[in-house]
């Protein structure tokens, strides 16, 4: 079972950026489809960035492309979200999240078997 631990999370102003981190307890780049979800008050969890197994697929929301980056290290089997230009609509509570089955893009919460604790986000105007 692949526990995932999430940080980075914070309050910046707008324009401003974070990084958050999943370090996750086992090897995940070959094994697992990897995704970063997001889910803001009185909202439905959403599908922000995800790499299929092996990173040589990469989907982002239209909502956060050209703003955010995933990426990961193999070496420490960590997976990254950088957010770039931040929105206050960017608000919300942010989970790392693994896959064992096949990789759907966009993400699918039901498609993910593992998921971090989350880490809130704060935009503010």
């Amino acid at each position: 079972q692949v526990q995932l631990v999430e940080s980075g999370g914070g309050s910046v102003q707008a324009g401003g950026s974070l990084r958050l981190s999943c370090a996750a307890s086992e090897y995940t780049y070959r094994s697992y489809c990897m995704a970063w979800f997001r889910q803001a008050p009185g909202k439905e969890r959403e599908g922000v960035a995800a790499f299929n197994r092996g990173g040589d697929y990469t989907y982002y929301a239209g909502s956060v492309k050209g703003r955010f980056t995933i990426s990961q290290d193999k070496s420490n089997n960590t997976l990254y979200l950088q957010m770039n230009s931040l929105k206050p609509e960017d608000t919300a509570i942010y989970y790392c999240a693994a896959g064992g089955g096949p990789c759907y893009f966009p993400p699918l919460q039901y498609a993910y078997n593992y998921w971090g604790q989350g880490t809130q986000v704060t935009v503010s105007s």
